[in-house]
């Protein structure tokens, strides 16, 4: 259901600025792909915590990260995955 990563993606903030995030987790919701993305530096960023994308393509069919601008799309992404954190660490639990 979730696919682990491990690849660093660097992104282009509001001022212009790179800044390196590492792919923690992507996983679908309502047939969308969805990307957890943790700043590689916390001081980086003004939240220093997770941020979640949607996944789409662009017009030459490469992946690209899109805000989820939507309040209910973003509650229900955020929902999801709190409920994927929970079924792991309860797997982590019964080992």
């Amino acid at each position: 259901m979730s696919e682990e990563k491990d690849d660093v993606v660097v992104l282009t903030d509001e001022e212009g600025n790179d800044v390196a995030f590492e792919v923690v987790d992507v996983f679908e919701v309502d047939e969308t792909e969805y990307a957890i993305l943790l700043p590689v530096d916390a001081e980086e960023t003004e939240e220093g915590g997770a941020l979640i994308f949607r996944i789409d393509e662009d017009e030459d069919g490469n992946e690209i990260f899109t805000e989820i601008e939507d309040d209910d799309e973003w509650e229900r992404v955020a929902a999801v995955w709190e409920e994927l954190l929970l079924e792991e660490t309860d797997e982590d639990e019964d080992e």
